[in-house]
């Protein structure tokens, strides 16, 4: 079977997985997002289950020929139902556990699988195979009396199990006449009765997410859509310290033999902004707590105010990019790498979007803990870096390897970092600091409208030097720098759309960069085009372009990074922060209110 994208996310906000249309675990890392991956056949396109594959976990049905899966509602359980050709069936029940108990969150390097018959007399094949060393080795195993160990690179993990150890060891086909636990954990005894110990976790993990997802404020319409991408982000946060990861995958490629396979498990600030800014939306308030604690520590570990573009999930500076032998890649299509050369890029945007996560919390008094003087304090050298470095060259927020120019973006983002912090301090009381950090931005806004406006074409340029289009350019509304009713704006919009849109589909841009000219649309881009047919009265157009977008997602109800505008195949790392946060932010705006109903 070809890999696709049609993958379901499971996790507890310290790992996760992805189960593929078969209901095989085709990735997962461990001991956390970033680790090393005992799934990684997703990445390997040897034939499934066939002779030498490994790192994958298929619980099989034999003469299957008919599989349905669904979450369990409002939850990232998930439910695989298996038949064969005599009717036989069976129903899989795949979660990693994640419920309060002695006054904390138990989120184990843990998944559950339970296996139910559901008619006649099905037989199952088990094969467990993790990888080892990023694809290089199949896990060597030990076994025990009802458990075996699998030796990986960065520890031991252990099944315990109901079902018989000696078939599961062998790959045996056995007969299902009651229900089979695996929990796949650390090296630890499984001292409790398995079964009742699971379905215990079960049930708890079911009522822990259904009640997190009951206190999201959701728009009337297209409530599937966003509950199901409010979970998933919700899962790309590494809980234990707030970071939340631009996508569960490395290596896929933006499009077909691109070589744009990057690595997305670490906590770029950029996309973190946009994730808290779309659960905030909904009321999300401890995503975006937990975040403001890692960013608290990001703050005090920056030397002179400097931002990396991104961090690891336990703010690890370092991110040494390297390639992986051991997998070929995503249908073949590698290199799959491991870490992210762009942690030593200059991206000023930075700067603003550590400001702006911060700036609600000098308002919202919801918080457990809201911003004050001394937090207001740490955040004024990264103005003063913003201040310092706006009108400068850098990468972007595209992350180009080997050019730099004054990105518009860039600048407005420095100068939105400045505003805020004017407004902060009002906020606080304290005038002095306010009139300081609103002259500031004042001075950059002007140099920002002087230097990018292009008056021989009616539009503002993605970057200072040149007269050239990038979808970035729409953000100016969402930021506030530019209004709605803005000729500047208008013109810009009618430029961008004109110029990247592909049908339904936005492209970043259409100029040739490190590796060509993109062949993909970037969903996110789409989503801003979106909302700026909204805000400028075109409603209609935008929710023909919303649920054109919302019919493109795999079954699981998610979407990647880019998208084929032919084809309308999905490519790029899975499922994608970006794309997620587009879904909510324009349903929300979109959507009819409650009181059409009440």
């Amino acid at each position: 079977m070809t890999a696709t994208l049609d993958l379901w996310p499971i996790g507890n906000c310290q790992v996760s997985a992805l189960i593929d249309r078969s209901g095989r675990f085709v990735w997962g890392c461990l001991p956390r997002i970033d680790g090393d991956p005992a799934f990684s056949s997703l990445l390997d396109d040897a034939p499934p289950a066939g002779e030498g594959a490994y790192g994958f976990w298929e619980i099989d049905l034999d003469g299957v020929v008919k599989t349905t899966q669904a979450y369990l509602r409002n939850t990232p359980i998930l439910a695989t139902h298996h038949v064969d050709a005599h009717g036989n069936a069976i129903e899989i029940i795949d979660f990693a556990p994640r419920f309060h108990r002695n006054g904390r969150t138990y989120r184990p390097t843990a998944f559950v699988r339970i296996v139910r018959p559901v008619a006649g007399s099905p037989r199952i094949r088990v094969r467990l195979r993790p990888s080892t060393a990023w694809g290089s080795a199949r896990a060597d195993h030990t076994r025990g009396s009802n458990h075996i160990r699998y030796l990986l690179e960065n520890g031991v993990m252990r099944l315990s199990t109901t079902a018989p150890i000696g078939w599961i060891e062998d790959e045996r086909l056995f007969r299902v006449e009651r229900p089979l636990h695996f929990f796949l954990g650390p090296d630890e005894s499984f001292d409790d009765d398995i079964a009742a110990s699971l379905e215990m976790m079960l049930d708890r993990t079911t009522a822990e997410w259904r009640h997190w997802v009951r206190g999201l404020a959701t728009p009337y319409e297209w409530q599937e859509a966003v509950i199901r991408a409010a979970i998933t982000l919700k899962l790309c946060q590494h809980e234990e310290t707030g970071a939340i990861v631009a996508a569960m995958t490395t290596s896929i490629p933006e499009h077909a033999d691109s070589g744009r396979n990057w690595d997305y498990r670490y906590c770029w600030i950029r996309d973190a902004y946009y994730t808290i800014q779309a659960l905030n939306r909904l009321g999300a308030l401890d995503v975006l707590e937990g975040y403001l604690e890692y960013l608290r520590n990001i703050v005090d570990n920056a030397a002179g105010g400097h931002i990396q573009p991104l961090y690891g999930v336990g703010g690890e500076q370092t991110l040494t990019e390297w390639e992986a032998p051991g997998l070929n890649g995503y249908r073949g299509m590698g290199p799959v790498r491991v870490g992210n050369q762009a942690y030593d890029q200059i991206q000023h945007d930075a700067y603003g979007q550590i400001v702006l996560s911060n700036a609600q919390a000098f308002f919202d008094h919801r918080l457990f803990r809201m911003a004050g003087i001394s937090d207001f304090e740490a955040l004024e050298p990264i103005g003063e870096r913003a201040w310092e470095r706006y009108d400068q060259p850098d990468a972007g927020l595209w992350e180009l390897r080997t050019r730099s120019y004054v990105h518009t973006y860039s600048a407005a983002m420095c100068w939105a970092a400045c505003d805020r912090l004017a407004n902060a301090a009002a906020a606080l009381g304290l005038r002095d600091r306010a009139a300081f950090w609103q002259d500031r931005a004042d001075t950059m806004r002007a140099r920002i409208e002087q230097a990018a406006w292009r008056p021989e074409t009616n539009r503002l340029s993605a970057t200072f030097a040149g007269d050239n289009l990038d979808a970035s350019l729409i953000q100016l509304l969402e930021l506030r720098f530019l209004a709605p009713d803005d000729p500047r704006f208008l013109g810009t919009l009618e430029a961008v759309e004109t110029g990247l849109r592909r049908g339904s589909n936005m492209l970043r841009y259409d100029s040739e960069d490190d590796f060509g000219v993109p062949h993909t649309a970037f969903n996110v881009c789409t989503f801003w085009l979106i909302e700026a047919l909204h805000y400028t009265g075109r409603d209609d157009d935008a929710r023909v372009l919303l649920e054109e977008m919302l019919s493109r997602r795999t079954p699981a109800g998610l979407l990647s990074e880019d998208i084929d505008p032919v084809s309308g195949e999905l490519w790029g790392n899975y499922p994608q922060t970006y794309s997620l946060v587009g879904m909510i932010n324009c349903a929300v705006l979109l959507s009819k209110p409650w009181s059409t109903i009440r």
